[in-house]
């Protein structure tokens, strides 16, 4: 059980400071003289499909990250309930789900607030239909996590990164 702690260890430090790391807003400043509006709109979606982009790599490396540990954070919770396992054990086992389920708090904030912007922006608001409901299922893996489901919490996120893919194949 030590290696098996050890590597849950190392997968949940891995996990929190990419998903710390991942969250931040990359800020840029340019220059532009009033264009047109379809400029304007043709830049709002190239930056609203670059902003897609950053949450389909934050959830995709998530996921891969997530499948590494579940397992171990399920099984140690079977050999906890067995009594196979010692209180500090069992502790540090909770500190790890704690960890993960809050990762999965910080990708369901960038996706709301990517959500948001479909929802809000004119000029992107035709392709809302694709992106919608990606903050529901990143609630339903949150939900999955807290109940122990590590594994499915994962499966809930593959359906984030269909969304976010089919989002942006509708995008120009």
């Amino acid at each position: 059980m030590n290696l098996k702690s050890t590597l849950a260890v190392f997968g949940i430090i891995a996990v929190l400071a990419f998903s710390a790391s991942a969250q931040r807003k990359k800020t840029t400043t340019t220059t532009v003289k009033k264009p047109a509006v379809t400029t304007t709109n043709n830049l709002e979606i190239k930056q609203s499909a670059d902003k897609v982009t950053v949450q389909l790599k934050n959830v995709t490396a998530f996921i891969y990250k997530l499948g590494g540990i579940a397992t171990g954070l399920e099984d140690a919770d079977k050999d906890a309930k067995a009594g196979k396992l010692s209180r500090a054990a069992i502790d540090r086992n909770n500190e790890f789900k704690s960890a993960v389920v809050q990762s999965i708090r910080n990708l369901k904030a960038g996706l709301a607030a990517l959500e948001i912007e479909f929802r809000t922006k004119a000029s992107i608001k035709p392709y809302l239909v694709q992106v919608n409901g990606v903050t529901d299922l990143a609630t339903q893996s949150e939900d999955l996590a807290l109940a122990g489901q590590f594994t499915n919490s994962g499966k809930s996120l593959i359906q984030v990164v269909e969304k976010l893919a089919d989002t942006l194949a509708a995008m120009p």
